[in-house]
């Protein structure tokens, strides 16, 4: 369990020892705190973080932000066997 800014978070997964609090916070942006996950990875040693919903809470714009995409997500934009992780935010 992670707690930042007054959210918490389980982490779900953690590919590769990819969670590090330090570096997550340093790039967090509050517009994530809209959904229900983050995925973080790295590329190049520069963490990347994006927003992804649950597929019932989606919005009707952001299809392909449902995490049940995520492994097209890692494949498409990610490095390949990149280091990741995936959080969950607890209500």
């Amino acid at each position: 369990m992670v707690e930042f800014n007054g959210l918490k978070y389980e982490i779900v997964e953690n590919k590769k020892d990819a969670f590090h609090i330090e570096e997550f916070e340093n790039r967090y942006s509050e517009i994530l705190k809209k959904y229900d996950y983050i995925v973080g990875d790295w590329g190049h040693s520069q963490l990347r973080l994006k927003g992804f919903y649950e597929p019932s809470n989606r919005r009707k714009d952001a299809f392909e932000s449902t995490i049940d995409l995520l492994e097209d997500y890692l494949y498409e934009y990610c490095n390949f066997g990149c280091a990741y992780f995936v959080l969950r935010k607890v209500n």
